[in-house]
């Protein structure tokens, strides 16, 4: 290979080099505004009410990031000391961070060994008399099956909780990811399909009321109509105004983007899962449910993969190369003994391949290329 060709980078340095006009227009302004409000302001209710009309959702609540909206809902709920959640056990740290967050105690359910989503047979296996909530999440490029699980919470007598931070603009039966439980969320960093240069996050929810308290909890405990009156004890999760103004601008066009990076997920699905003979397996095909966020593969040589990849000049990456309770900061939760066989099975081979709305086709087509020439070899 020519060291003088071009990388495909997994996190490109360029996400926002188009927007830059539009966030030094921004900062100006909002900065020099007579009223100088940097937070919770005319742009993050601006934010809130597009998010609400394009979704249908009885409230959108704008938040600091996505692991703090996920601690409001449990909070919001009641959720914490004596009680259990169910969560995967494969995702990301707040997964279980938020549930110890809240005093409440996190249990590991294994996930379905194809869509790496959370099982929802494992999850009701893992329910107890002390369980208070069960937390599925979307994961990389699929929905958890969230019909499922809302006939599982209604069976079994525990509230819902989705975690959609990955999904945002993803459907499923007509009803779009993060309004299927009782509260949904959705992560604004950078990488995510609706990211933006820095943290942010969102609740979504078709509970007016549980929208309300969410609201309160995210500002100290303030209802917004008479400040320093605290009528819950809160958390400071404001929304940065700048960001929210900046996202207003960009929600226009989120539907192009989550469709260019649709038709990068087909394409490398159709051109690679005849490899699964070969041991480099792709996600599930469909766009029913389907969230083309990160792609991943399952590769059984996965770091010989990844060093292949690399020296033809396309990066990747390895999201949970631990299951959660596999980590030390949650071993503690866990039982001696305990298995989740297939969540640490797809720790051991998950490789992510670039997947931005930028991405040129020839890059997309040196990426298939690349990974062919692995199997060949």
């Amino acid at each position: 290979m020519t060291a003088a060709r071009p990388q495909v980078p997994f996190f490109p340095p360029d996400l926002f080099a188009a927007d830059r006009g539009l966030m030094l227009d921004l900062l100006q302004r909002i900065g020099r505004a007579p009223e100088q409000r940097f937070v919770l302001g005319e742009h993050t209710r601006r934010l809130e009410e597009l998010l609400r009309e394009r979704y249908g959702a009885a409230d959108v609540v704008a938040c600091g990031s996505g692991t703090s909206a996920l601690t409001l809902v449990l909070g919001a709920l009641g959720i914490g000391a004596g009680d259990e959640v169910v969560v995967p056990a494969l995702g990301c740290a707040p997964l279980a961070a938020c549930v110890t967050g809240v005093g409440a105690v996190p249990v590991f359910a294994d996930v379905d060994p194809h869509t790496l989503t959370v099982d929802p047979c494992q999850v009701e296996r893992r329910i107890t008399v002390r369980t208070a909530a069960v937390m599925p999440a979307h994961l990389f490029s699929a929905m958890a099956d969230m019909p499922r699980f809302v006939d599982l919470a209604r069976r079994r007598g525990v509230r819902l909780v989705e975690d959609s931070a990955v999904a945002q603009g993803a459907v499923l039966d007509g009803r779009p990811a993060g309004l299927w439980g009782e509260a949904g969320v959705y992560s604004f960093v950078q990488v995510k399909s609706f990211g933006m240069p820095g943290e942010g996050g969102a609740v979504v929810t078709r509970d007016a009321d549980l929208g309300r308290r969410v609201r309160m909890l995210r500002n100290h405990g303030q209802d917004g109509h008479r400040r320093f009156v605290h009528h819950l004890v809160g958390h400071n999760s404001r929304f940065d105004e700048i960001q929210a103004a900046f996202q207003c601008r960009r929600l226009a066009g989120l539907s192009a983007r989550l469709r260019r990076r649709t038709a990068i997920a087909e394409h490398y699905t159709e051109q690679l899962a005849p490899l699964a003979a070969y041991g480099v397996r792709t996600p599930p095909p469909g766009r029913e449910g389907g969230c083309p966020y990160v792609y991943t593969v399952l590769a059984e040589r996965r770091d010989r993969l990844a060093r292949h990849l690399r020296r033809h000049g396309v990066d990747s990456h390895v999201y949970y190369p631990l299951p959660l309770p596999h980590q030390p900061a949650f071993a503690p939760y866990t039982a001696p003994g305990d298995r989740w066989p297939h969540a640490e099975r797809a720790a051991r081979h998950m490789l992510s391949l670039p997947l931005y709305p930028h991405l040129t086709d020839g890059q997309v087509n040196r990426v298939v290329a690349a990974v062919k020439d692995f199997v060949r070899h």
